[in-house]
């Protein structure tokens, strides 16, 4: 491990002892994730994380989150579809996103509440604007399709040596019973649907998992890696991010068995462990 990022771990439970604190004594999960928002970009600005390339300083933002409790379904809610950010409680996909749309913010030099409302917009709905539930971008492949298109994130996976991997969507319009918004308004299942067959004609690449071992040197901190499953009408199972130790990239992510934010092993070691996953995609972040 390098000896600066070394540091900096060492360095973080102090730092997130006054989060974890503050969740604690505040009942109040929008006010509580400003104020750790607030302490995010202090904390970059005092140690000059704002200098770094992007995929420096979300290993430097993702570690603050260390411990951070795994929380399902922070995105949905009573009322209209509205971008909903909460940073007291995170899954697998709102980790990666707020670490990354806190970096770009950050980078941006536009660090309000608001910046960070309208980037994370940017990044979670189809073409950056946000209309009702069918426009947020709820596949993984689509969330990669479109974050390209933006130039959010360019993808790596071909470029190291992914093979062709043909998307075959169908859960969401096959199992409305899961989602509130498609069991309260049957009109969107068709909506869902539609998104569904488009994805059908798109083409996303992926490492097998018996060969993300051997690419593991060409990825970087920062890289965030969507892991495939073999799950009918499934593309991506699980997402996160990578931390480079050497030529070992470890998976850091909010995991749902430990229950909170963690480093984990290697991404090989993690992928092989279970049997419904067959691979990754990575998609590295742009600077801005």
């Amino acid at each position: 491990m390098q000896r600066r990022y070394f540091l900096a771990l060492v360095a973080a439970p102090f730092f997130l002892q006054n989060l974890r604190r503050s969740r604690r004594k505040n009942s109040d999960p929008l006010a509580t994730s400003r104020y750790i928002y607030s302490q995010s970009v202090r904390r970059s600005r005092t140690d000059g994380w704002d200098k770094l390339a992007i995929g420096a300083l979300m290993g430097r933002i993702g570690e603050l989150f260390i411990g951070t409790p795994y929380v399902g379904g922070t995105l949905e809610g009573d009322g209209p579809e509205t971008c909903r950010i909460d940073l007291t409680g995170l899954d697998c996909v709102t980790f990666f996103e707020n670490v990354l749309c806190i970096s770009r913010v950050i980078k941006k030099k536009k660090t309000s509440w608001d910046d960070l409302v309208k980037e994370i917009t940017f990044t979670r709905y189809r073409n950056g604007s946000l209309g009702d539930y069918t426009t947020r971008l709820h596949y993984t492949s689509e969330w990669i399709e479109d974050n390209v298109v933006k130039r959010v994130v360019k993808d790596e996976s071909m470029e190291v040596g992914g093979e062709i991997f043909p998307i075959n969507v169908s859960f969401m319009s096959q199992n409305p019973k899961y989602y509130r918004p498609l069991r309260d308004d049957s009109s969107l299942i068709t909506r869902v649907a539609e998104t569904e067959r488009l994805l059908g004609a798109t083409t996303r690449y992926l490492i097998p998992k018996e060969r993300i071992a051997e690419i593991e040197p060409l990825l970087r901190t920062g890289d965030i890696v969507a892991i495939a499953t073999s799950k009918a009408g499934l593309d991506y199972a699980h997402t996160g991010m990578i931390i480079k130790e050497g030529d070992n990239a470890r998976l850091m992510h909010a995991s749902s068995q430990k229950k909170k934010v963690i480093l984990d092993v290697r991404v090989s070691e993690y992928v092989n462990s279970v049997k419904s996953h067959t691979g990754i995609s990575v998609v590295r972040p742009l600077e801005v």
